[in-house]
């Protein structure tokens, strides 16, 4: 999904109308996999899966989550707080800073309550108004709905959908057909699973050097400096482990 909607303004005006339940929205950007680095030493950064923005500034935050561990509502929260932190330049006053979504698109119903769609608004809670500070907290797509007479069932079909020619919207399907049944669309997926499986081996390596750290630290009271030149670390892994302590 991240291949299929980088950089696809088209796909991406569909999925933001059906789900925003609009037909006006224009998107004047998309980008997958933009990072938003943390500036506090040590802070947890974030990787958009799918960032975009509209004609009017506001930006939205797509998460595409198979498992439901990922879509947990502390993310959501920590993911706003990370997009509120760029969008207001020095100088400008905080009436400024634009309407901003975080939108996760969840394989199973992470709420339960059997809908399509779960919307999270701040509210003042004595008179039930909406705030209006143009944070749109949370929205849940159930990939798992089911209702062909629905634009958000079609679309979830759309989302669980193997392949391109039962897919309702010709927007997606359109990619999907690239991605999945052209030799150019598979060789981009075959890279990228490469990359990913390069990642996760590095990932590996840098857990089991941390966990052996950590057994030194522990049997031989040392610190995680003395661990690491016994080890005879790297400089450079050594940067990497310091940044997990």
């Amino acid at each position: 999904m991240v291949l299929a909607f980088d950089r696809n303004t088209e796909a991406t005006e569909l999925l933001l109308n059906v789900i925003l339940q609009r037909n006006d929205l224009k998107v004047s950007e998309v980008a997958a996999q933009r990072e938003y680095k943390n500036l506090v030493s040590g802070g947890s950064s974030i990787t958009i899966d799918i960032y975009a923005a509209d004609g009017d500034g506001k930006i939205y935050d797509i998460e595409v989550q198979r498992a439901s561990s990922g879509a947990d509502v502390h993310r959501a929260r920590f993911h706003f707080s990370m997009m509120d932190t760029k969008m207001l330049k020095a100088g400008q006053e905080f009436k400024e800073i634009h309407d901003s979504y975080v939108i996760f698109i969840t394989a199973k119903d992470v709420m339960s309550a059997g809908l399509s769609l779960y919307h999270v608004d701040r509210v003042i809670q004595e008179t039930g108004v909406y705030f209006g500070d143009g944070s749109h907290i949370i929205i849940y797509l159930n990939g798992s709905y089911k209702d062909d007479n629905d634009p958000i069932g079609k679309l979830a079909y759309d989302f669980r959908c193997m392949g391109s020619v039962d897919m309702f919207y010709p927007e997606l399907a359109k990619q999907v057909k690239y991605f999945k049944e052209t030799e150019g669309g598979q060789e981009i997926i075959r890279q990228v699973f490469e990359e990913l499986a390069e990642e996760r081996a590095e990932e590996t390596r840098i857990e089991t050097l941390f966990g052996s750290i950590k057994n030194l630290m522990k049997s031989m009271k040392w610190t995680a400096e003395q661990a690491m030149a016994a080890m005879d670390i790297s400089e450079n892994d050594q940067m990497l482990l310091k940044s997990k302590f």
